[in-house]
């Protein structure tokens, strides 16, 4: 799976290049029977519905050109945007996020949780400083960055 991730990756920067929009991920998923390649892009102000079209029909014109083939098994493309609640993966994407309100996951528990969501107030390479609200207090928590599973913009309610 992780092949078909990085040679989609590929095949769709330089598409997604040319017309100023950013990669935010690439997933080749299973879900029951079927297959996902699910391709997640962004811009500036946001990506439209045309906008991922355009790139889905570039994208399966180059994988159906690709001789092998670097999916044989049948799939179902999906072209979209990584809507509000956005994976933070790369640290362009934390830069970003730097006074939003996020999720994070973790591998292992900090506090006795494994999950928090707060406010991104600071970052580096190591760790990163989150503000979570517990009840009426807040406190900020200092949190490995390699102890963090996933994380992603999220809703505040």
């Amino acid at each position: 799976m992780s092949t078909v991730v990085e040679t989609v990756t590929t095949i769709v920067t330089p598409i997604l290049e040319a017309q100023n929009f950013e990669l935010v991920e690439v997933e080749f998923v299973k879900e029951g029977k079927s297959w996902f390649l699910r391709v997640f892009i962004d811009k500036e102000g946001g990506i439209d519905i045309e906008e991922c079209a355009f790139v889905s029909e570039q994208l399966s014109d180059k994988l159906d050109a690709c001789d092998p083939d670097p999916i044989p098994q049948a799939y179902f493309l999906e072209v979209s945007s990584p809507g509000a609640e956005r994976p933070l993966k790369k640290e362009e994407d934390y830069h970003r996020a730097v006074g939003e309100y996020i999720h994070l996951s973790l591998y292992q528990p900090v506090e006795g949780e494994k999950q928090f969501e707060g406010f991104l107030q600071s970052f580096d390479e190591e760790q990163l400083v989150i503000k979570i609200r517990i009840k009426t207090r807040e406190k900020e928590l200092t949190i490995e960055r390699k102890n963090i599973a996933k994380a992603r913009l999220a809703i505040q309610f």
